[in-house]
C-alpha cells in the first residue's frame, strides 16, 4: 500500500567513509537529485541524528556502535513506510554496517563505501578534525586512531578523489533507482 502511494519502494541508501571522504556531500546531492525526480526521501547524517536520537552518546567504540544500531533502526522505519531514506555516517565498523544491512530485506539495503584516501580526506577537513586527532586533542578519530574497516563488498564504491560529484552523482542514481 505504501509503495502505491508513494511510486516506488523504500529502501536504504548508506553511505560509508572516512571524514572528510565526501559522502555527505554527495548523500545531499542524491537526495536533491531523487527529490527532483519525484522520489520520497529522508536525509540522516551526524547533525539531525547527534543532535536529538543519539545526543546522549559520546564518541567511543561502543556509543558509535550503539549510534549505528538506532540509525539502522530508525531507517528500517522509513524505508517500511516506502521512503527512501539516505544515511551519511562514518560508521567504521564493518560489524556495525553489516547489523543495520540484516534489519532489511535483500536488496533493500546499498551500501556505499566513498573510497577517498586519508591524505585528501585531511586536506579538505574543514574543522580541523584531522589536525587535532594528530596532536592528541581528539581521541578514538577515525582514521588516525580509531581504524575504519572498509566494505569488503559494497554495493557501490566511489572513488572520491577521482571523480567529480556530478559523474558520482550519475554513478549513484543508476544504481539506487
Amino acid at each position: 500500500m505504501r509503495e502505491q502511494l508513494n511510486g516506488h519502494a523504500g529502501k536504504c541508501v548508506w553511505f560509508t567513509g572516512l571524514s572528510g571522504s565526501g559522502k555527505s556531500s554527495l548523500a545531499n546531492a542524491l537526495e536533491v537529485e531523487l527529490n527532483r525526480r519525484g522520489y520520497h526521501t529522508m536525509l540522516l547524517d551526524g547533525d539531525n541524528i547527534r543532535h536529538g536520537l543519539c545526543k546522549d552518546l559520546g564518541m567511543g567504540e561502543g556509543d558509535r556502535t550503539e549510534n549505528i544500531r538506532r540509525v539502522g533502526e530508525v531507517a528500517r522505519l522509513f524505508a517500511e513506510a516506502g521512503i527512501i531514506v539516505i544515511t551519511a555516517f562514518i560508521s567504521p565498523f564493518r560489524a556495525d554496517r553489516d547489523a543495520a544491512r540484516a534489519l532489511f530485506d535483500e536488496g533493500d539495503f546499498i551500501e556505499v563505501h566513498v573510497d577517498t584516501p586519508l591524505d585528501i580526506c585531511e586536506q579538505r577537513d574543514p574543522k580541523g578534525l584531522y589536525q587535532k586527532a594528530r596532536e592528541g586533542r581528539i581521541t578514538d578519530f577515525t582514521g588516525i586512531s580509531s581504524p575504519y574497516e572498509a566494505p569488503p563488498q559494497a554495493e557501490v564504491t566511489l572513488k572520491g578523489a577521482e571523480h567529480g560529484q556530478q559523474e558520482l552523482l550519475a554513478q549513484l542514481v543508476k544504481r539506487v533507482i
